[in-house]
């Protein structure tokens, strides 16, 4: 559970933050080798933050080298054993945890960090700490603002993504790029996943995809993908919808990017997808909530994943809202932008029900909103993460999982939850990297893949379509029965099919047909 006790500057003085370590929470270090930056604090002050996807270790071989879990370096990287030391170590090379400074922040000291900056006024590191300090506290320390030095970026952008036009403070000579508002500003570290990925510029990608496909065949698929996408969302949420509803939402997201979002907005999103609202409180909770199950025997929850306290909704909501519109216009990457926007919206998981169907959508509305598809093509990316069910599952719980043991909950009298402590920073300041390489992966599945193999069956249908009319002059009503017939029995037609529908059709004629069906859709 959380660890509230205050540190002062005499606890700090005695502290050994740096330790040698084989195993790390049950994680493997690639060597013997001591624990450093921002995995020595948490450790060492006991504070409640998820430990870091990659933690920092200073090598005794004088190596330095990365893996997935484990940032390397060498004897001369090693800190000082000072908080002040790690600090600056952390930032350097592991770059900015806001959701760490945050919980440290209010348990330190503000004489601490004062002393820090004084010394040092003019290092960029001092600036830095100094600017998150005031920033994430909205305090102000007793120092004098900086009449002289350059301006430092706050986020370095070697290590992570940042907007492009950041704002000056100038009682810090920093430049604020950060990707967010203080109310809410997930970050996200540059991977070589990420950005070879970014590199192939997926939105041009698209375009060379569609751009010779005559416009009739762009029209119907893209209300093929429309429908197709439509029926993934609901099914990822374990529904089979109604053809009707299915239509429904399926033309909600095609108006995806046309509307300005906002709580009434998203209030709207919700309320077509109820369909309902009887047994469900509509609008933002004003009651606990939690993701998983409850025990069959006493009912007691069993949470894979705590929503935000609804007292903290309104803050987190506007903080989003306040988040996505600096992102657009600042111009910030596309698919990055969606995926702080909308895995920002359904961890904090604003409403009672249907919070997964809008998650999606959000990431069609910003898609959208900033031109990434500049055909009108909206893209099934609900179709491409139903692929993967199982890999959306461990990006939704590789956020979810670790804050479990942060959370102070009772349950309620009605088998939901109660949140005791304070927990709104666990869901504006987090790591959202491996939601962007997964948000990323979908996309460029959805371009190589799922519209090409819709354009591509649209193509042949209209080829076996156009034979059929030529051949036999039947109507479009029989040639789409016939088409879905052959599809559903691997080219051949079934008895059903040559006894009722079709039995106007020779043996020789269905033979001729399977043959052409062959040649068109499974050759």
């Amino acid at each position: 559970m959380t660890n509230n006790k205050y540190i002062s500057q005499e606890v700090l003085n005695n502290k050994c933050f740096s330790q040698v370590i084989n195993v790390f929470h049950g994680r493997q270090a690639p060597e013997k080798a001591s624990l450093v930056g921002y995995g020595a604090l948490i450790d060492s002050l006991d504070l409640a933050v998820p430990i870091p996807a990659r933690l920092a270790l200073i090598s005794e071989k004088h190596r330095q080298y990365q893996t997935p879990d484990w940032l390397v370096y060498t004897p001369r990287h090693m800190p000082k054993d000072s908080l002040n030391a790690h600090l600056i170590f952390a930032i350097k090379y592991e770059g900015i945890n806001l959701l760490f400074f945050k919980i440290l922040f209010d348990r330190i000291d503000s004489e601490v960090i004062e002393s820090m900056v004084i010394k040092e006024p003019l290092s960029q590191y001092s600036r830095k700490i100094w600017f998150l300090y005031e920033w994430l506290s909205q305090k102000v320390l007793d120092i004098l603002d900086l009449k002289e030095g350059n301006y430092v970026p706050l986020i370095d952008e070697k290590l992570q993504y940042a907007i492009s036009k950041g704002i000056n403070s100038k009682r810090h000579r920093i430049l604020n790029n950060l990707p967010g508002t203080v109310d809410f500003c997930p970050l996200i570290f540059k991977t070589k996943k990420l950005e070879g990925i970014i590199k192939q510029d997926l939105s041009e990608k698209t375009t060379k995809v569609i751009s010779n496909v005559r416009r009739d065949i762009l029209l119907r698929t893209s209300a093929f993908l429309l429908l197709k996408d439509s029926k993934a969302s609901f099914n990822i949420e374990g529904e089979v919808p109604t053809h009707t509803r299915a239509n429904r939402w399926g033309k909600v997201i095609g108006q995806a990017g046309t509307k300005p979002l906002s709580v009434e907005e998203l209030g709207r999103l919700q309320q077509i997808v109820i369909e309902s609202n009887r047994f469900v409180k509509m609008g933002l909770r004003r009651e606990g909530g939690f993701v998983g199950e409850h025990d069959p025997s006493t009912g007691e929850p069993i949470p894979e994943h705590l929503s935000a306290r609804w007292q903290d909704l309104e803050i987190l909501i506007g903080g989003l809202l306040k988040t996505s519109i600096l992102l657009e216009e600042t111009k910030f990457n596309p698919v990055l932008t969606a995926t702080i926007v909308a895995f920002g919206f359904v961890f904090i998981h604003p409403f009672v029900d249907g919070n997964g169907r809008i998650h999606r959508y959000l990431i069609h509305h910003l898609l959208a909103k900033s031109g990434f598809t500049q055909q009108g093509i909206i893209f099934p990316v609900s179709a491409a993460i139903l692929e993967r069910i199982d890999d959306y599952r461990k990006v939704l719980e590789s956020y979810s999982h670790p804050i479990l043991d942060f959370i102070e909950w009772k349950e309620t009298e009605d088998h939901n939850v109660e949140i005791l402590n304070e927990t709104i920073d666990y869901y504006r300041y987090y790591d959202a990297t491996s939601q962007s390489e997964f948000l990323f992966e979908c996309v460029e599945r959805t371009i190589d893949d799922i519209i090409p193999n819709e354009v591509g069956y649209l193509q042949k249908y209209d080829e076996m379509k156009l034979w059929l009319d030529n051949k036999f002059e039947m109507p479009d009503r029989l040639v789409a029965l016939l088409i879905r017939f052959l599809e559903q029995n691997n080219g051949k037609l079934s008895k059903r099919g040559r006894e009722k529908e079709l039995e106007v059709l020779s043996v020789s004629e269905i033979r001729e047909i399977e043959k052409k069906f062959h040649l068109i859709f499974l050759d």
